[in-house]
């Protein structure tokens, strides 16, 4: 089997690919690649088994990632929560045998640290190694919507949401630039409060313009103050939430809570099935219990990694433990600029 790459921006087939496959996701979309070419600068690719001049029948979609702190290496993809290989049924453990081979070629060519597949569906057949482990909640929508209410824990959330409801929070939703704005704001105060650097603006301001109509941002207000919102991406009828971010001084007001269930009857409204809550690392015990109390499905996975003998896969964790270190001592203006140094050595 011969293994071509091709580039997923500047070649359709990969659109439409992306479109008619059943194990496509939005970080497969064009849109979500092009937001990281733009901030990142990272060089996209495909693997297919796929001769050129024919409608595209599998593929692999990378980023290569280069850094001189972090090492060179691909990564399918960077900061998405899952990204399968899209491939032929009944060719799967060949055409992922073939892929293997090629990114074996190119760990001498390129000196590449490691490869990492974030993948959603298990991967034992595929003969790499397991690498980060990560939950995954989903949360159905094929039901009434007094169903999925009955499904959310009664203290942490039913009854929350009914007292931000007497609150008279300001319900904001929408793709534009004032929104934006105060959403990082409010991403910026989350990542302080955890000791974590946040992501650069220009991601979502590239996210904003990539993706489109694909992307909705939800956001709560009291008196005028922003103090919490989230980020969706939409992909068929599955809606992703991607990033979320609140004012701890106004979390008495269950702003939170209040967005979730906005997304909800939203959602469901406009005939989603489901609702992606997206992957949450196995040592943050809050975020885990907080999707858990939203009623949501959680299963366990890995990400699968191949790397030459001589190297160790080492995970990004250590960035975590120096930016819990670095985060402290500095200003708040300074905190954008730490994420656009750092970010795209992350990925």
């Amino acid at each position: 089997m011969n293994i071509r790459t091709l580039d997923p921006l500047r070649e359709s087939s990969w659109s439409d690919l992306v479109a008619r496959h059943p194990a496509a996701s939005v970080f497969h979309e064009p849109g979500w690649i092009e937001a990281l070419v733009r901030t990142y600068e990272y060089e996209p690719l495909v693997l297919t088994s796929t001769p050129p001049g024919e409608p595209l029948r599998d593929g692999l979609v990378f980023c290569r990632v280069k850094s001189w702190i972090t090492g060179t290496r691909l990564v399918s993809l960077p900061f998405a929560d899952h990204c399968d290989p899209l491939l032929e049924a009944g060719q799967r453990k060949e055409t992922m045998r073939a892929f293997k081979a090629w990114l074996h070629s190119e760990f001498g060519r390129e000196r590449l640290r490691y490869v990492e597949l974030r993948l959603r569906t298990d991967g034992s057949d595929q003969q790499f190694k397991n690498g980060q482990g990560y939950c995954l909640h989903t949360l159905d929508l094929d039901r009434p919507l007094a169903q999925v209410f009955s499904g959310l824990h009664r203290d942490c959330m039913q009854r929350r949401i009914r007292h931000a409801e007497r609150m008279s929070l300001k319900y904001e939703t929408g793709d534009n630039q004032r929104l934006l704005h105060d959403f990082y704001s409010l991403v910026t105060i989350t990542r302080r409060r955890h000791a974590l650097v946040p992501q650069p603006y220009d991601w979502f301001r590239n996210l904003l313009a990539c993706m489109g109509d694909k992307l909705q941002i939800r956001l709560a207000r009291k008196d005028g103050i922003a103090i919490a919102a989230v980020l969706t991406l939409t992909h068929r009828s599955t809606v992703v939430y991607k990033y979320g971010c609140s004012d701890a001084r106004y979390h008495r007001l269950a702003g939170m809570p209040f967005l979730f269930w906005k997304l909800i009857e939203e959602s469901k409204a406009a005939g989603a099935g489901e609702i992606d809550l997206g992957r949450s690392d196995l040592d943050n015990n809050g975020l885990i219990v907080f999707k858990d109390h939203l009623g949501a499905r959680k299963t366990l996975h890995h990400y699968l990694v191949d790397c030459p003998r001589k190297r160790k896969y080492r995970p990004r964790q250590w960035v975590r433990e120096v930016a819990r270190r670095v985060v402290p001592l500095l200003p708040s203006p300074a905190l954008p600029l730490a994420g656009r140094i750092m970010y795209r050595h992350v990925g």
